[in-house]
């Protein structure tokens, strides 16, 4: 059985799960549904999904390093997402 020693890793690692999940289910439908129209549209709404994880990821994240990291890494942190999100949309 796992033990949790820290409730942040948890919260990150159930959003992933959740995350897995939803990645999982959206296969199954595009399976099921059997066309590529279908599975056009499951894939764009994977695609919102997945930045939304990522975000509430590090979000999780950055709580859990508040107090133990200085300030000024933080914000290096959050300014390394926000660089993730532009190459992205670039």
């Amino acid at each position: 059985m796992l033990f949790i020693k820290d409730k942040f890793v948890f919260g990150m690692a159930a959003v992933r799960m959740i995350s897995s999940l939803i990645e999982l289910s959206a296969a199954l439908l595009m399976l099921k549904f059997n066309r590529v129209e279908d599975a056009m549209k499951i894939n764009a709404l994977l695609a919102f999904v997945g930045p939304i994880i990522l975000l509430t990821v590090t979000t999780i994240g950055l709580a859990g390093l508040a107090g133990r990291v200085e300030p000024v890494k933080m914000v290096i942190i959050g300014i390394g997402v926000i660089l993730i999100f532009i190459g992205v949309n670039k």
